[in-house]
């Protein structure tokens, strides 16, 4: 993901919990991290994640994901929560919405 006006994403700073948060690109991050989420253009919200003040951006494994029912703030603090917490992914899903466990996303 790349930088984009705070308009399209809502970004938030957490520390990733034990075991850290799983991506695409590089397999997992630890401690001080960015969390991105972006609406996009086809309705569905991107994840990504980045090492706080980095210039890198990584897809959250899972990525993107349905909007859910609640919303896309709820979403992204639920991003936060989970990263933040970073316990082992439990895939799991009701096939409507998007499902965080641990540091990775799952019911795309």
């Amino acid at each position: 993901m790349n930088a984009h006006s705070p308009q399209e994403q809502l970004v938030s700073e957490v520390k990733a919990g034990q075991g850290g948060a799983m991506t695409d690109e590089v397999g997992i991050i630890t401690g001080d991290l960015t969390a991105a989420t972006r609406l996009l253009p086809d309705g569905r919200v991107g994840i990504a994640i980045q090492y706080m003040d980095a210039d890198e951006w990584y897809t959250l494994t899972g990525s993107p994901v349905s909007l859910p029912a609640d919303g896309w703030a709820a979403l992204h603090e639920r991003v936060l929560a989970q990263v933040g917490r970073a316990a082992a992914p439990k895939p799991r899903t009701d096939g409507r919405e998007a499902h965080i466990y641990g540091g990775a996303v799952s019911g795309r």
